[in-house]
């Protein structure tokens, strides 16, 4: 079965697609990775989508609008993807996050947007979409749903190291996971990774520069240490895990604070550049992120890392001396970097086919739910042949080099 997976995080900065042919094996789920590649959104799709994101009141034309433009965009990822190449049986459309309500340590709603019946219409196939929202009305978390993923993808290798695994997503917010070898997972988001870094370089560029490319700036900067103390003091910090947050609660107002508290004044001073608070920042990212992996298992053998974060050299450079194994990018497991949560939700997709639950760290014991709702205005699901339990279990992955 070929599925398309399309997905933009909380970044924002893109709709990754990839395309990935999934076949039952004996013991374990087989994945190619066919194609991927990201399609930019429209400056106008952006500025709606960021609209809504940073928490613009909007009202309900604006909302229709920004459903329907997502949605528009969604689809035409979708056949840039699909353009030449070999038609998919289904579509996974995780959509954008705009937001994910946290309190006091329990999620009680999350909203993703993107409107499915665009992509339907325009790819002729079902599309699974709103697949986060089933496990927190379980009482779960819904996130990190990558958990599901990695504990099937990492397990042989935790196995034979015979020492956990963790993954680390870098997108907007961090996530981490870790898979012990007897196939336990624990997952969490640690705490802001591109998101402030992101919205730091746009503001102080007005615009003409809208994330840290290779970390030139941080790489020129130097860590301000009292702003770093004030913002590793943000009470997310100290939650214990599983934890979950977004970018709702990490936004320009937390740097400013940080920056207002550190030196008594409500702006940088003119001694603390971009470049300083760059590189202030990508220390935060490392220092939260190897702090919880000491925390959560100290006795790791790598770091398996993906998302945008992981093309920054800066920010891996500090998070392998601060959590002191060695680090690498998911490329070197057969999956591109930029495509692993679009891959990860081709195979939530499969397994949701199959009506297999999710069981994600945070979710009650007993009420895992399977993913997500379709829409089969356009095609009905396709047949699937039986699985073994086994099979269900364990993931391979591989590419095959081809980007639209």
């Amino acid at each position: 079965m070929r599925i398309l997976a399309l997905q933009s995080g909380t970044s924002a900065d893109g709709i990754d697609a990839a395309l990935v042919s999934v076949t039952a094996g004996d013991d374990a789920l087989e994945l190619v990775v066919e194609r991927w590649g990201t399609e930019p959104w429209l400056p106008e799709e952006r500025a709606l989508v960021m609209r809504a994101v940073d928490g613009w009141p909007l009202d309900p034309p604006e909302w229709c609008r920004l459903e329907t433009t997502v949605g528009q965009a969604f689809a035409r990822a979708a056949v840039t993807v699909i353009d030449g190449g070999p038609r998919p049986d289904l579509v996974c459309a995780h959509g954008q996050t705009v937001f994910h309500g946290v309190e006091a340590g329990a999620v009680w709603g999350t909203l993703q947007i993107g409107e499915p019946a665009w992509i339907g219409r325009a790819t002729g196939c079902p599309v699974l979409f709103n697949v986060r929202v089933a496990d927190v009305a379980a009482g779960g978390q819904g996130a990190p749903l990558i958990a599901a993923f990695d504990a099937r993808w990492l397990r042989s290798a935790a196995e034979e190291a015979g020492a956990p695994i963790a993954s680390l997503n870098l997108g907007g917010i961090a996530n981490l996971q870790v898979v012990r070898p007897d196939g336990a997972v624990a997952g969490f988001d640690t705490g802001p990774a591109n998101a402030l870094l992101d919205a730091y370089v746009t503001r102080a560029t007005d615009g003409a520069e809208t994330f840290d490319r290779d970390g030139r700036h941080a790489a020129a900067g130097r860590v301000d240490a009292a702003l770093l103390q004030r913002l590793l003091g943000h009470p997310y910090f100290a939650l214990a895990a599983p934890k979950t947050t977004g970018r709702e609660t990490f936004t320009l107002a937390t740097v400013d604070a940080a920056l207002a508290e550190a030196h008594e004044r409500p702006l940088p001073p003119a001694s603390l550049s971009l470049d300083d608070v760059c590189a202030t920042l990508v220390e935060l990212t490392a220092a939260s992120v190897a702090e919880a992996l000491h925390r959560t298992a100290p006795d790791a053998a790598r770091i398996v890392v993906s998302g945008g974060g992981a093309r920054n050299p800066v920010l891996l450079d500090r998070l392998t001396a601060l959590a002191g194994v060695p680090v690498e990018a998911s490329d070197a497991w057969g999956i591109p970097a930029d495509a692993r949560e679009a891959v990860m939700f081709a195979a939530l997709a499969y397994l949701s086919v199959l009506r297999v639950p999710l069981e994600l760290p945070g979710t009650p014991e007993g009420r895992a739910a399977v993913a997500g709702q379709w829409d089969l205005s356009v095609a009905p699901l396709p047949t699937l042949p039986a699985v073994t339990g086994g099979a269900s279990q364990r993931l391979r992955v591989r590419t095959r080099e081809e980007r639209p």
